[in-house]
């Protein structure tokens, strides 16, 4: 009955904390019905229980998973399973340790093995990683602001923490000093999280516009007739903009172009960023001579064009990768799927960038968790961040993780968000560092694991 009411528990937490669309404070709940009956039952149970629980919480994604157009489905099964396996398998660790009386390991040790996991697989998975515990947490800039030093794994880890924590203080036959030092550590984060915050941005603001249609069709060649008509829609579109704008941005893959047809292309955007003194950003599939790029294209009211193309393309294999990072007027260039992965993100801010312009394109329903993904890929690094993306939520984030001003796609023609937008510090620990808090989970891990493989020359806690 335990375990059954455990699990019921968990799941509603799970299915409401996490997600697509989450509300933040129960992700931090979600996990505690399962950890505090991990020491209580035998550990066979506690497996199935963790299992079942997160599995049975993620079905309001599992019809995104299945039908998403980059994520394959062999990947979405994996995900969606590998995940509920990663938790019972952190469950069971916390479950093993405070029954070998090691409750202070036993809260740094689950939380540590779910974080190096997910660090891993963002190494290894071609579409990198989104949605997780530290995407809960995106609209709280007090949480997510320490990714500025320990990164996104930062975050990941302190959700998970937090009821380890609180379950090691409560779980039975431990000794009373054992049981406070996980309050003590609690107690510490939680005063660092409400005195510390990262360098205020000094830089000048930047007022930035992003626009974004109701329906987007992904890549329309511009020589053709239909490609010179939507590029004329979007000159109206910035040619209606209020003054003051100075670069704005539009979606990833909006226009098809090659040799011939891209000077089309730069001529008009030319034009229009000429007669209103801005910079325009778009997102191109580019034909060269050395192959088929997914680009974000800069046109700069005088002066030659700038592009960078896109690093990470996911399983495409049509689509060569770019490798430079491209700043223009003190601005950086990413596309979409790019902010799913630690680089180009971290190179941006160790080089001090301010500001980093966006083309991306989603799908509606994983619009917020994408552009979160964005943001917090802002924080870790030191820059504000102009995500302008098709189907999904067109969003303006400042370097301390605070939305400026955000909408979503579908309800006109043409979605429009300005801000004035503060250019951040760059070069936070982070991108100085890296993912040494992923190292440092890892090393927090195996420990963890060697004190439970151990034979322990403590009792074993009674269950109750």
């Amino acid at each position: 009955m335990k375990a059954i009411l455990a699990t019921v528990a968990s799941a509603v937490l799970f299915f409401f904390g996490t997600g697509l669309d989450p509300l933040p404070e129960l992700a931090w709940l979600a996990p505690l019905p399962i950890l505090l009956l991990a020491p209580r039952v035998h550990g066979g149970i506690v497996l199935a229980s963790a299992f079942t629980a997160y599995l049975a919480g993620s079905t309001g994604s599992w019809s995104y998973f299945w039908h998403s157009q980059s994520i394959p489905r062999p990947a979405a099964l994996a995900i969606l399973g590998g995940s509920a396996v990663l938790f019972a398998l952190s469950a069971g660790l916390f479950g093993l340790l405070v029954r070998r009386g090691h409750g202070v390991l036993a809260a740094l040790a689950a939380p540590a093995l779910w974080t190096v996991a997910l660090y891993v697989v963002s190494l290894l998975n071609p579409t990198g990683l989104m949605g997780t515990f530290m995407t809960t947490q995106a609209d709280r800039p007090p949480i997510v602001r320490i990714a500025a030093v320990a990164g996104g794994w930062g975050v990941e880890f302190l959700v998970l923490f937090v009821p380890a924590a609180v379950a090691a203080a409560l779980a039975p036959g431990l000794r009373g000093r054992t049981r406070l030092v996980p309050v003590v550590a609690l107690a510490v984060i939680a005063a660092g999280l409400a005195f510390w915050s990262p360098p205020a941005s000094t830089g000048p603001s930047t007022k930035v516009a992003l626009i974004a249609p109701a329906q987007h069709r992904w890549a329309v060649d511009v020589a053709t007739r239909d490609g010179q008509a939507l590029v004329q829609s979007y000159v109206d579109q910035i040619g209606r903009l209020p003054g003051g704008v100075r670069a704005v941005v539009l979606p990833e893959a909006t226009f098809a172009v090659d040799q011939t047809s891209r000077a089309s292309l730069v001529a008009a955007l030319t034009e229009v960023a000429g007669a209103k003194d801005l910079d325009v950003v778009t997102g191109v599939l580019d034909t060269t001579p050395d192959g088929r790029f997914n680009a974000a294209l800069a046109v700069v009211p005088s002066g030659a064009p700038v592009e960078y193309r896109k690093w990470h393309n996911g399983d495409s294999p049509n689509l060569r990768s770019g490798t430079e990072l491209t700043r223009f007027a003190g601005m950086g260039l990413m596309v979409c799927m790019d902010v799913n992965f630690a680089d180009p993100g971290r190179g941006y801010g160790a080089a001090g960038t301010g500001l980093v312009l966006v083309p991306a394109s989603d799908e509606d329903v994983d619009g917020w968790a994408h552009s979160r993904t964005a943001l917090i890929r802002g924080v870790e690094n030191g820059f504000s961040v102009g995500w302008s993306a098709a189907r999904g939520t067109p969003m303006l984030a400042d370097a301390q993780g605070r939305v400026l001003a955000e909408t979503r796609t579908g309800g006109s023609p043409f979605s429009v968000v300005v801000a004035d937008v503060p250019a951040g510090a760059g070069k936070t620990p982070y991108a100085r560092f890296g993912d040494w808090f992923a190292w440092l989970c890892g090393l927090l891990a195996a420990a963890g694991i060697a004190a439970a493989a151990r034979r322990s020359h403590v009792e074993r806690l009674p269950v109750a």
